[in-house]
């Protein structure tokens, strides 16, 4: 028999209050802090559950410098038709740009720094 089993990412930065925030008006989700004032949740109804946890010596990744590997990011993913909006909702909450090439298609990705750093892939949903 399996053990049911629940993963949860977590990303670490400054001010976790602030980047689950962000997080929570992009995906449509809230945000719930639990006994532990340093670690913030993020969960929507459709399947979104990430935390934010505080971490004094957060150093965000420098993408793409080889350098400095990025670990993980997240991979968000909405309709063709939906991307450029989805664009635009991102940087109005403080996305970066990184790599916003548009490709155009079912194989559109773009790629931005949330407000601590980590990057993100907005993509088409194929």
């Amino acid at each position: 028999m399996t053990v049911a089993k629940k993963s949860v990412l977590i990303l670490d930065c400054a001010e976790p209050a602030e980047l689950a925030g962000f997080y929570a008006s992009f995906l449509g989700a809230e945000t719930r802090v639990g006994t532990d004032p340093d670690l913030v949740e993020v969960v929507g109804h459709s399947g979104t559950h990430l935390a934010i946890r505080r971490d004094h010596g957060h150093a965000p990744a420098s993408w793409p410098r080889p350098e400095s590997s990025q670990q993980a990011h997240l991979r968000i993913t909405v309709s063709q038709g939906e991307i450029d909006e989805a664009e635009r909702e991102a940087i109005a909450l403080g996305a970066r740009p990184l790599d916003t090439k548009d490709n155009g298609g079912p194989r559109d990705t773009r790629i931005y720094s949330d407000p601590a750093g980590h990057p993100f892939t907005l993509a088409v949903l194929r």
